[in-house]
């Protein structure tokens, strides 16, 4: 286990909220799941390129870059044990040997300089205290012309899974929940932050695209609400409520996901951005 400066995230994620990740792993995948060819197409992941990845969780696409990488590897790093845990099971029951999991916080997890040619991270980039740390650890860790590709989330009212919890302010006690800027899966809504911060980090050629992917949320409305208040998210938020308004927050939570219903489950589009850029030959930091 390596060593956290970002105690809060570690305690979040070595307790409910990696526990439930790892429990409903082929469920976040089946949410999350769009995203990932733009993530590994943007990272230009080749046949023996060493990967990074950062935030790896349950190790989904630990495990895709790693195929990719077919005679080089993939290292996922994650601050949960728990979905690490889930994460090398996975790779021993599909067969995917080229790839290893470690524990560590990555704004000060030692790295070795030059080590990989893409540092990659679905959603696992927003969660840092001190991100211009990370930014620049992981400059470090990047080799000349090595490529960074990260997924972070959009503005909150541009994912429909927020906008569905959104709906039900009048009884639910949203807060500063989702607000651009705010600690968590929102700290990088703004374009403008992210190029600060990843430039300060020594990287070049930034680039900033918005990418949207829909993923299914559950079998029906209600299997959906139950889920998503299931989640770290809903469940914080209705542990602020009364237990008879937690199942009008569960009812009203059902109606509007029903509007959502497909034939085959429930689907909420994401928005999301597209962050690429690269380690500069004469690279500094």
């Amino acid at each position: 286990m390596g060593q956290f400066a970002n105690t809060a995230q570690a305690e979040a994620w070595n307790g409910y909220e990696g526990a439930q990740w790892a429990r409903n792993q082929e469920r976040w995948d089946a949410v999350n799941d769009g995203f990932n060819q733009p993530l590994l197409d943007a990272a230009a992941v080749r046949e023996s390129d060493t990967v990074l990845d950062i935030g790896c969780g349950v190790g989904r696409t630990t495990r895709l870059a790693a195929r990719r990488a077919a005679r080089g590897r993939a290292l996922g790093l994650d601050i949960s044990g728990p979905m690490l845990d889930r994460a090398r099971a996975s790779a021993v029951r599909e067969g995917v040997e080229n790839v290893a999991f470690v524990q560590g916080d990555a704004q000060v997890h030692p790295l070795d300089d030059g080590a990989f040619d893409a540092v990659i991270s679905r959603y696992g980039m927003t969660f840092f205290t001190d991100p211009a740390a990370a930014f620049a650890n992981l400059h470090r860790a990047l080799r000349p012309d090595g490529r960074l590709a990260f997924i972070c989330a959009a503005e909150a009212e541009a994912n429909e899974w927020l906008a569905a919890l959104a709906s039900l302010h009048d009884i639910l006690p949203l807060g500063g929940f989702g607000k651009a800027g705010s600690p968590g899966m929102f700290s990088l809504t703004d374009p403008g932050r992210i190029r600060d911060l990843v430039a300060a980090g020594g990287f070049d050629r930034l680039d900033v695209q918005r990418i949207e992917a829909a993923g299914r949320w559950g079998a029906d409305a209600a299997d959906a609400a139950a889920f998503l208040l299931d989640s770290g998210p809903g469940r914080h938020l209705l542990d602020q409520v009364t237990p008879p308004a937690q199942a009008a927050v569960r009812q009203a939570l059902t109606a509007v996901l029903q509007r959502h219903e497909a034939a085959d489950g429930v689907w909420l589009r994401s928005s999301s951005w597209l962050v690429t850029a690269v380690r500069g030959s004469s690279a500094h930091g």
